[in-house]
């Protein structure tokens, strides 16, 4: 499992340069003292071994969604759930699952990418009575 840690963590501070809010390749939003990080790419991505381990659909026509939330540099647990919305209005739940490694917390969910398309994620990520959502686009592709 450190192997999947340690690429969700990867995937998460590097496939997100394409964001116009991206510093340094991260893509994250501030909420007080809590930061939520985040970022979504095609499953093919993915090794074998990895999307095995994290229990998760290797294909070209899944997205992933990899959502961290840290507060004073540790891993904090949250209940984390949203949609992403495509261009025809059409809304699909996430599903988010709580992966777990030591001194990493993920929450992870897999969707449809039947087409190249930019979809709206609305994301919420609560912490005891107190619940952030963080929104934004981005362009998909079907993998190869």
């Amino acid at each position: 499992m450190k192997r999947l840690g340690l690429f969700l963590i990867t995937a998460c501070l590097s496939v997100g340069v394409m964001a116009a809010d991206v510093i340094k390749g991260e893509r994250k939003e501030v909420f007080g003292d809590v930061t939520v990080h985040y970022n979504t790419f095609n499953s093919t991505f993915l090794t074998p071994d990895i999307a095995k381990g994290a229990e998760l659909i290797r294909s070209k026509n899944q997205g992933v969604i990899n959502v961290s939330v840290i507060k004073g540099g540790k891993p904090l647990i949250a209940q984390v759930s949203g949609t992403v919305k495509d261009l025809t209005s059409k809304t699909v739940p996430l599903s988010f699952r709580q992966i777990t490694e030591p001194g990493a917390i993920y929450y992870v969910a897999q969707y449809p990418v039947d087409q190249q398309e930019t979809r709206t994620f609305e994301i919420k990520v609560q912490i005891g009575d107190k619940i952030n959502t963080l929104n934004f686009n981005q362009e998909l592709f079907p993998g190869q």
